[in-house]
């Protein structure tokens, strides 16, 4: 390694009710607030971002498909207007949280089965968009390198591309299944092999057993990935081997 520190951004979804989160924002660099359409309300909104405010870590809207049952992981059979109709709704909502706290909106993140539909399905991605168009919002777009939301908002929206620390890829670049064993990196030592794999090699090794080239600008753990809180300190512990700091 030579002496030049790295600056890396660490995000997390938070505001889900996961009773490590105050532990989590120290580690982390930017977070995603669910902003009530998979989880949450107001009070949990003004909370998380209490939280983030009070460690400088910056801000975005997460919003999901309307389906608190199935914590926005199940794709909803719903129109695009009605979804451009919940997803204004949603960050309405987190907008008028941030303004009350005088704290400002970083960027927006699509949550779950939004963020990988979004990913594939032009309608969908153009419903997402058609929610920003509409609240005339240009903050920048967390989203998968290369997917259909990432293309379709070039030139119109800036968008930042993020990669999974605690997620497995196949190799055209698509996230496995949760339904499937081993489909969330839960061991913190293999999680920190895929970020360094990441961030020095812009590669992983895939559920194939492939690698895959990978460009990421922000880094995601899950904050109800179970032993999150673990999974960040261990990382954190590589830190100054590896010339790495957090981005503030």
């Amino acid at each position: 390694m030579d002496g030049l520190k790295r600056t890396i951004d660490l995000n997390a979804d938070v505001g889900e009710g996961v009773s490590t989160e105050p532990q989590l924002m120290p580690l982390i660099s930017s977070c995603n607030v669910a902003c009530g359409g998979h989880y949450g309300d107001r009070d949990t909104i003004l909370t998380t971002l209490e939280r983030a405010k009070n460690h400088k870590v910056r801000v975005g809207a997460h919003p999901g498909y309307p389906d608190k049952a199935n914590f926005g992981r199940v794709v909803l059979e719903i129109s695009p207007e009605a979804l451009t109709d919940s997803i204004c709704d949603q960050l309405t909502l987190f907008i008028d949280c941030c303004k009350q706290l005088d704290i400002p909106m970083h960027h927006i993140k699509p949550h779950g089965a939004l963020y990988n539909q979004a990913a594939r399905d032009m309608k969908v991605a153009q419903a997402f968009l058609n929610a920003l168009e509409r609240l005339a919002l240009k903050v920048p777009i967390y989203t998968l390198p290369n997917g259909v939301l990432h293309n379709i908002a070039k030139g119109q929206f800036s968008t930042v591309s993020e990669a999974f620390v605690d997620r497995r890829y196949h190799n055209d670049g698509s996230l496995v299944s949760r339904k499937l064993k081993g489909a969330v990196v839960e061991d913190p030592a293999q999680a920190w092999l895929q970020l360094r794999s990441m961030i020095f090699t812009s590669s992983l090794n895939t559920w194939e057993d492939e690698t895959l080239s990978i460009q990421a600008d922000t880094y995601c753990v899950h904050g109800d990935t179970p032993g999150a809180l673990d999974l960040l300190r261990h990382i954190h512990r590589q830190f100054d081997a590896h010339n790495l700091i957090l981005a503030s």
